[in-house]
């Protein structure tokens, strides 16, 4: 099972014109329960998984962001926001192929609405087993220290955690050992620093040895590198660029989770999460991928042991 926490979710709206210039009629509009936790949890659910979100969502926004997931496989429970939830915008222009995104800062979210968040999730989290996940950064107005809270208290409930965020948010989940990090490779630097700027490999490392667990990098047309510990893999896959990248990151972390809560190899999870993440972007609307597509996709990800590293592997 998967399950998401969505602290700063939104209505993601995409808008293909013929051009971004005066006013334009869209060709076509897609609407999705968004956020990169929603993102996410939809492109597992259209995997196959079977996935839950605990999700912050306020006024009539929230309810179409509810509908919406729902409608898309994912069994929602709602933590009622005091303030309306957010909308973000992609617009494509066909006649230069460019895309403009617009999104809306993070609804803020109290102290206390955090805290019901974290322990519904709790709650629930005894009946879903497997993977919970938090992806995104977080509100400006949330705790310190919220993300180290919640690696550690699901861990306390007997589930793995994943964390897909950055700035101090990652640092401080990344200090509670969460099971798996999946970031981009400006957040891992963010993260880890150095002078000379440190390799892909060397970030991996660097990540690895603050959590001992899974950490994945992207690295957008260059591919995704990920460890255990044991081995460093790299994951590349031609000739399928696509025009609408918008929730590709957020549709390869749904993947990766799919394949690991099914008992995949991290190969063979880096593999489908690529896929994943590539299906998405042939079409608009975030995490509005075919599942087809990415399950014949995954036949032709390309993954190269690139290191080895020297550390005995951490059990988590």
């Amino acid at each position: 099972m998967i399950s998401a926490i969505a602290l700063s979710p939104s209505l993601d709206v995409t808008y293909v014109v013929d051009e971004l210039d005066g006013i334009q009629r869209p060709r076509s509009v897609h609407r999705v329960a968004g956020g990169k936790a929603l993102n996410a949890a939809r492109a597992a659910a259209a995997l196959g998984a079977r996935v839950s979100a605990v999700a912050v969502l306020g006024a009539g926004v929230g309810r179409d962001v509810a509908d919406g997931a729902r409608a898309d496989g994912v069994d929602v429970h709602v933590v009622p926001g005091t303030e309306p939830t957010r909308s973000c915008v992609s617009i494509f222009s066909r006649a230069d192929g460019q895309l403009t995104e617009i999104y809306e800062r993070a609804v803020p979210v109290s102290a206390r609405t955090a805290a019901v968040t974290l322990d519904t999730a709790v709650g629930l989290a005894a009946a879903r087993p497997g993977w919970w996940f938090v992806a995104g950064g977080l509100p400006d107005s949330a705790p310190d220290g919220l993300l180290a809270d919640v690696v550690r208290r699901l861990h306390d409930a007997g589930v793995r955690v994943a964390v897909d965020s950055h700035g101090a948010a990652l640092r401080s989940a990344v200090g509670a050992r969460p099971d798996l990090v999946k970031v981009n490779r400006s957040e891992a630097l963010e993260l880890v620093g150095g002078d000379p700027e440190p390799s892909v490999p060397e970030l991996l490392a660097a990540v690895h040895t603050r959590t001992g667990g899974l950490v994945v990098i992207t690295d957008g047309a260059a591919g995704a590198w990920a460890t255990d510990g044991d081995r460093v893999l790299r994951a590349r896959l031609a000739g399928h660029t696509g025009n609408f990248p918008v929730g590709s990151g957020d549709s390869f972390l749904g993947g990766l989770l799919v394949a690991l809560d099914g008992g995949a190899g991290l190969a063979e999870a880096l593999a489908l999460a690529t896929a994943t993440g590539t299906a998405n972007a042939q079409v608009p609307g975030a995490a509005l991928l075919d599942p087809s597509l990415a399950r014949s996709l995954t036949q032709e990800v390309e993954i190269l042991v690139v290191g080895v590293t020297d550390a005995p592997k951490t059990d988590t």
